[in-house]
């Protein structure tokens, strides 16, 4: 009996499976430094424990998106193993702070599953939650991907494609307890701008641009457990590259907004997102936002703010889609987000 996993191909998802990801993972101060090691990550609320505190919170929490990358990872082994592509992302919500000292496991439930029509792909849609060791969901979405076949022989399954919100409704994000901004010191966050100074609309060039590098990319994917072969092995792609992790565009994008959006501090839901284009070693990101939308919550002095971020290989504000309606070829990522900040 063979001991190794080979990982499992499209034919081999089924709509009602529950797949239960090793292995959990408890998380410290050695994931912030490294995440921060890795992405110019300097919003205020993940960095310092005192500003936390001043917020509500009982200290800096992990960043969204690094907790959000140890749930991810998680689930490659057993979802994306044998990926051609991470596709795309919805409803998506933070439900509860990560905080050094929690253990984080996975758990996912196969939702959609579709052949592709060349035969030698299907595209499998998961709805993932992610867990600390008080059973409380931490975070949860639903992403798909698009995954090779073992027999191409093999019979294609009756298509099912969920319907999912084009939204989440802002009513529905989660407020983190006692968070509280009505103290919220604009100094030492990094700039003046608060909800009221937005408009819906507004698009905002973030101006730096990040090189990747084959080291980084390989510390990101080793540090949150991605075992996706397209990340690691030059064999796995025709063209003999590595693919850079999509969420490592995802966290280089979002460290890039800190300009021009250094209090937007929160992720706390996601509404949909795409990898329009390969992203490889050597390519520059940039990244530009636009204000989708706005709501108010019930947290004294917090406002919700629906922003599209969009990272591009090179410099090319606000050039989001041709004439045909398709991606430009330099759009890396089109992420559809609701984030936290200050009235």
């Amino acid at each position: 009996m063979a001991k190794t996993n080979p990982g499992r191909f499209f034919e081999d998802y089924a709509v009602g499976d529950v797949l239960a990801h090793a292995v959990p993972r408890t998380v410290s101060g050695g994931e912030r430094a490294l995440y921060h090691a890795l992405y110019p990550a300097r919003h205020a609320l993940y960095s310092s424990d005192e500003f936390a505190r001043a917020c509500g919170l009982p200290a800096s929490p992990l960043d969204d998106l690094a907790a959000f990358h140890v749930v991810f990872g998680k689930t490659v082994p057993d979802v994306s193993l044998n990926a051609v592509a991470n596709l795309g992302y919805g409803e998506g919500r933070w439900r509860v702070p990560v905080y050094p000292g929690d253990t984080l496991r996975s758990v996912s439930e196969v939702i959609g599953v579709k052949q592709n029509s060349n035969g030698k792909t299907g595209v499998v849609w998961v709805r993932t939650r992610g867990m600390n060791q008080r059973d409380e969901v931490v975070m949860d979405y639903v992403r798909w991907v698009m995954v090779r076949k073992r027999d191409t022989d093999a019979a294609a399954p009756d298509p099912v494609v969920p319907e999912l919100a084009k939204a989440v409704e802002p009513a529905s994000l989660a407020i983190p307890q006692g968070l509280d901004f009505t103290g919220y010191d604009f100094a030492l966050a990094g700039e003046p701008h608060r909800w009221g100074d937005y408009a819906i609309g507004e698009q905002i060039d973030h101006v730096d641009g990040v090189t990747v590098e084959e080291a980084e990319h390989m510390m990101a994917t080793r540090l949150w457990q991605n075992t996706a072969k397209v990340h690691f092995d030059v064999g796995a792609r025709p063209d003999g590259t590595r693919l850079i992790y999509g969420g490592h565009v995802i966290s280089m994008a979002r460290a890039l907004s800190f300009n021009g959006l250094a209090n937007a501090q929160m992720v706390a839901g996601l509404n949909a997102g795409a990898h329009a284009n390969p992203c490889l070693s050597g390519d520059t990101i940039h990244a530009w936002s636009e204000v989708l939308d706005k709501a108010p919550t019930a947290a004294p002095g917090v406002g919700a703010i629906r922003l599209r971020l969009v990272a591009t290989k090179g410099h090319a504000p606000f050039d989001l889609r041709g004439e045909d309606g398709k991606y430009r070829s330099h759009v890396l990522l089109d992420l559809d987000y609701w984030a936290l900040m200050p009235l």
